[in-house]
């Protein structure tokens, strides 16, 4: 491989589920990836707490590579309840998530990010639904929030087809939104082939997370999540498809499952080291 991929790896903050920053940056320095990807939402609602995690980040020699933002009510119980209640799709939240927008621009303007991500909900897959408009709608109004303070947005993926979103961001029309892609979700959400969707998104990446996945045999059920290099991503083809479009963001190691969160980040780190020195 032509990219050193361990000098552009971070963490997501997210995943190590740390109560303070100072928890937090310990293990950050533990996992010797000196990059995070850090939960804007602590900031935002505890200040006090959280407030902090910048000014140590500095003094440990710790980069903010992005931000992610949540959206409010969402419930990842079932697939079917995250369908209802993520993202920027539902009625009864839109008004809070949008007055919740200006700040997390603000606060990300403030901690110098250039890319921020979320989930913005189940795409509709007939652009004539009532639906797809709505959500272009809304969509275009938070984009322009976060242009206005030259901040990128990244879509995750998994929640609608590579073909779906794709037709979704061109008619979106907004340079500044593109995909965070995680080839995990393509597969926990059985929405098509990780390396095929990562062709087809290609030309929109703004970052990529790095997590893994078994598919589910079980239809409208999630597959399960499982540490990097264990699951069906095929690790090899996804790094020479991200050389062959040239990709040059960050690679975010992400871990929602499970009790041994460090111990599996860890164990995602040498795994690309290992493919980088397979290579």
């Amino acid at each position: 491989m032509k990219t050193s991929w361990r000098k552009r790896l971070a963490v997501c903050s997210w995943s190590l589920q740390h109560a303070n920053p100072q928890q937090l940056i310990g293990d950050i320095k533990t996992l010797e990836i000196p990059r995070v990807q850090i939960a804007l939402d602590p900031i935002r609602t505890q200040p006090t707490v959280w407030g902090t995690f910048p000014e140590l980040c500095a003094q440990h020699g710790i980069e903010m590579v992005s931000g992610m933002f949540g959206t409010v009510g969402e419930d990842y119980s079932t697939m079917e309840s995250i369908r209802r209640t993520g993202g920027l799709v539902p009625d009864s939240t839109w008004e809070e998530n949008w007055r919740n927008m200006p700040v997390l621009a603000e606060l990300a303007e403030r901690l110098k990010l250039r890319l921020v991500t979320f989930h913005a909900g189940f795409l509709p897959h007939d652009e004539h639904d009532p639906a797809f408009a709505k959500l272009l709608r809304r969509i275009r109004l938070v984009a322009d929030v976060f242009a206005a303070k030259a901040i990128e947005l990244g879509f995750e993926t998994g929640q609608e087809s590579a073909a779906t979103l794709l037709s979704f961001l061109e008619k979106l029309d907004r340079p500044n939104v593109g995909v965070n892609f995680d080839p995990a979700n393509m597969i926990l959400y059985d929405k098509g082939d990780p390396i095929e969707a990562l062709q087809i998104l290609a030309p929109h990446l703004k970052q990529c997370h790095l997590k893994d996945a078994s598919r589910t045999r079980q239809p409208g059920a999630w597959g399960e999540e499982v540490p990097v290099g264990t699951g069906q991503v095929n690790w090899p083809a996804f790094f020479q498809t991200l050389e062959n479009v040239d990709f040059s963001g960050v690679l975010a190691i992400e871990r929602e499952a499970g009790d041994q969160r460090r111990r599996d980040i860890q164990a995602a780190r040498q795994f690309v080291e290992s493919l980088q020195g397979a290579g």
